[in-house]
C-alpha cells in the first residue's frame, strides 16, 4: 500500500469515527436517549455513569476532538505528519482500551457505540503505524525531475 492509500484509509476511518463521536456528542448536548443499535440499555448506562466524563470533560467531546485532530494531522506533510497521526492514533487506541476496561469490569455495561468507536480506533492505530513504518521516500532520481 502506498502512503497515499494509507492516508485515504485513515481519512475514511476518521470520518466514520467523527460520525460515531458526533452522534454521542449530539445526544450529550441535546440530552436525548441514545439508541443502542442492537437494543438494550447498555449505551444509556455507560453514558450516565460516573465515568462518562474525564477530567470534567464529557468523553464524547474528547472523542470528537480526537477524531478531528487525527484527521487534521493528515494535512501535515512528511514524517512529522505521519508521526503525529500515528501518535494520536496509538493514544486514542490506549484511551479506548481504558474505557472498554471500565465498561467491562467497573460499569458492568457495554455501549455499542463505544465498541464501534474502539474498533475504529484500533483500525486507525494499525493503519497509522503501518503508514509510519512502511513509508519509503521516492527514489532520489524522481525528486530531481
Amino acid at each position: 500500500m502506498t502512503d497515499r492509500r494509507l492516508g485515504r484509509a485513515i481519512a475514511i476511518i476518521c470520518v466514520l469515527g467523527i460520525g460515531v463521536a458526533g452522534y454521542l456528542t449530539y445526544n450529550k448536548i441535546a440530552g436525548g436517549k441514545i439508541a443502542c443499535p442492537v437494543g438494550g440499555t447498555g449505551c444509556t448506562i455507560v453514558q450516565k455513569s460516573d465515568y462518562a466524563e474525564f477530567a470534567g470533560i464529557p468523553v464524547p467531546y474528547l472523542g470528537l476532538f480526537g477524531w478531528i485532530s487525527i484527521l487534521l494531522t493528515l494535512l501535515i506533510p512528511g514524517d512529522i505528519g505521519r508521526a503525529a497521526t500515528a501518535m494520536l492514533g496509538v493514544f486514542g487506541f490506549l484511551f479506548s482500551m481504558y474505557l472498554t476496561y471500565l465498561e467491562l469490569f467497573v460499569i458492568d455495561a457495554i455501549c455499542q457505540w463505544c465498541v464501534a468507536n474502539a474498533i475504529l480506533m484500533t483500525l486507525l492505530a494499525i493503519v497509522a503505524m503501518t503508514r509510519l513504518w512502511r513509508y519509503q521516500p521516492p527514489p532520489a532520481s524522481t525528486l530531481q525531475g
